[in-house]
């Protein structure tokens, strides 16, 4: 990973950490790869129709390939995008996923973090927002920002636990915006 220009990364080029869940399955959590396409096409057309909707904020049946080219093509300068990966009948397998982007202020981004159905309640959303929120922290980021669907109980309660202030959105009434310093 390169740093952000006027931001200093200092964490490892490829960070790959293993996670144990609470059900004692572990996870490799790795950045997200250009030939990871297909397996993020599965992962998305895996996730159910409510988790879909709950992690893009609209509802679709497939991926478009613009989708799938803008979420696995990361700079890894203003955008960081981490997967959580299993070895699944001889295969790596996607079951979660999170990013950060940077816009046009340097010193905050917005988040999104999507975790397979029966993958959650595990502890891998707050495993991967961990790192993503050390990395994001590492670069002088200083706030992050999840806009979500006010019903999206699970990123409700993920972005209190780890300390994220939450409002309505005064954009739309049926959306929060979850907000944490960093």
């Amino acid at each position: 990973m390169r740093p952000t220009p006027g931001h200093a990364y200092v964490g490892p080029a490829n960070p790959r950490w293993t996670e144990t869940l609470r059900d004692r399955r572990q996870v490799l959590l790795r950045p997200i790869e250009r030939q990871d396409a297909q397996a993020e096409r599965d992962f998305i057309q895996a996730l159910s129709p409510e988790s879909r909707r709950a992690r893009f904020l609209y509802q679709m049946n497939s991926p478009s390939q613009a989708l799938i080219d803008s979420l696995t093509d990361i700079d890894y300068i203003n955008d960081v995008a981490f997967i959580a990966v299993v070895h699944d009948d001889g295969r790596d397998r996607m079951v979660g996923a999170c990013r950060y982007a940077v816009g046009s202020d340097p010193e905050q981004c917005e988040v999104a973090v999507a975790v397979l159905d029966d993958w959650q309640e595990q502890g891998l959303g707050t495993a991967m927002m961990r790192h993503l929120i050390d990395v994001a922290r590492d670069r002088g980021i200083k706030r992050m920002v999840s806009v979500d669907d006010a019903g999206n109980l699970e990123m409700r309660d993920l972005a209190r636990y780890l300390g994220f202030h939450t409002k309505s959105s005064d954009d739309d009434p049926s959306q929060v915006v979850h907000t944490l310093a960093l």
